[in-house]
């Protein structure tokens, strides 16, 4: 298995912590944003190698990061250097399987985010669904659901639709920057993008995929901690104290 961090974000609500220095390299506690996710990740022994998926402008300093660690990490440069010019995410995740020619269940994340639950949970799902994944966690209020994916369920935890930013969200079930593809679902991601679904967002891909193909949600078993601005970081400083569940 392999898993694809998205890191190719500029972080512009974070100037100027972030104006040439990468959000996900952030240091929470003793321990980067990027440490946090990927040291708990290796601790189920799945993953073979970890694609962290940069700018052009910050890639160096992942290059930097990656000498230092134990695992396989590969740094992929999409080759942009400006919030104007990225590619999007389903863009720079199709960008990285075709230049590394990877051909894998994938472990897809976001690379800002800590968590206070272990994501070898969220794998050990996916493996035992046998199909591509998402997680899902209830928004009770009705203006934060208008910024986020949306997904729809049935009883079994499939997925029936989901939807980026509604106007008219269906349910307050949110969808956080995690997902599973398995390695069929993975090799689509070109049909997705000829079909028209969206590459900015990374679950703009699943919302097209859940159509074509069984995908299950599962319910997130504790919080994350989305480092948006300045004080969200800071807030983050003070009250964040590893996985916990």
């Amino acid at each position: 298995m392999k898993c694809l961090i998205l890191a190719a974000g500029y972080a512009t609500r974070l100037y100027p912590l972030t104006e040439n220095f990468p959000k996900p390299l952030l240091k929470v506690g003793d321990k980067t944003i990027l440490d946090w996710l990927i040291d708990d990740i290796d601790g189920a022994g799945l993953v073979d190698e970890y694609v962290v998926i940069s700018n052009h402008k910050f890639a160096h300093h992942f290059e930097a990061w990656a000498k230092d660690k134990t695992q396989k990490v590969s740094i992929v440069d999409d080759g942009t250097s400006s919030n104007e010019t990225r590619l999007g995410a389903v863009r720079d995740i199709q960008y990285a399987v075709d230049l590394l020619h990877l051909d894998d269940d994938m472990l897809v994340i976001a690379g800002d985010n800590v968590l206070d639950f272990s994501l070898q949970r969220f794998v050990r799902y996916a493996v035992e669904k046998q199909t591509s994944c998402i997680m899902r966690y209830y928004e009770p209020s009705d203006t934060k659901i208008l910024k986020c994916g949306i997904v729809t369920i049935d009883e079994n935890d499939r997925v029936l639709r989901m939807t980026e930013k509604s106007p008219n969200p269906e349910t307050h079930w949110c969808t956080p920057p995690f997902y599973y593809y398995t390695r069929e679902d993975a090799r689509l991601v070109p049909a997705g993008i000829e079909a028209g679904c969206g590459v900015d967002a990374p679950g703009s891909y699943f919302a097209w995929l859940c159509h074509q193909t069984p995908v299950h949600a599962m319910e997130m078993p504790g919080h994350r901690y989305d480092i948006g601005n300045l004080e969200s970081y800071r807030q983050v400083q003070e009250t964040y104290h590893g996985i916990t569940e």
